[in-house]
């Protein structure tokens, strides 16, 4: 069920309350209530003991987000756009289902791709994901609608930024993608590669 539906069902609580959050902004998080995107594009990230951060998820329309669906501590959810969102009580879960569903979904696809033993291949993956999940056509493939720096793209895949520039380099040169752009990045023959990950 996208937005869309859920709001045309009229199933929206109405104690949801209407928030924008401004690019690099803190979205704030409590047990007790979700997020819904509406619009805009978010990650999800955590960090190690020693201080390197990890990389959860990146969300955007239609997902579902929000301390109760993560045992991880720290948790954080970080604007990566302008955003804006619905927060729905806890209690309203049952109108929810299958946007919980989705999120759940869309975790363990990351999480498969994650289990490439190469990070070539890691890469390659979250890459083709990522196009699919954000991409806009465009006339020489699928161009992925976030600038991510190589060490945000290393924190997804658990590489350095050095490795991740390199393994960029080589995707480039073999055709697989084009930068036309700063932070910019387009799959080329998008239909041919979507379901290889």
């Amino acid at each position: 069920m996208t937005i869309n539906t859920f709001l045309m069902q009229k199933d929206l609580p109405h104690n949801a309350e209407h928030q924008i959050f401004a690019l690099g902004e803190l979205i704030a998080l409590d047990p007790n209530f979700y997020w819904l995107l509406l619009r805009g594009v978010v990650k999800t990230c955590t960090w190690t003991e020693e201080g390197t951060p990890i990389t959860l998820g990146y969300w955007g329309v239609d997902d579902l987000i929000g301390q109760p669906l993560s045992l991880v501590y720290p948790y954080q959810v970080r604007c990566l756009t302008t955003v804006d969102a619905l927060r729905i009580p806890l209690e309203h879960s049952h109108h929810l289902t299958n946007l919980i569903q989705r999120h759940i979904q869309q975790t363990e696809e990351v999480l498969y791709i994650l289990r490439s033993h190469k990070v070539y291949q890691r890469l390659r993956k979250i890459l083709v994901w990522l196009s699919h999940k954000f991409g806009q056509e465009v006339e020489i493939g699928k161009m992925i609608d976030l600038r991510l720096t190589h060490q945000e793209l290393a924190e997804i895949v658990g590489a350095t930024r050095v490795t991740v520039t390199k393994l960029i380099n080589q995707l480039e040169q073999e055709g697989f993608l084009s930068r036309p752009e700063r932070n910019t990045i387009v799959i080329h023959d998008f239909d041919n590669i979507l379901g290889n990950y």
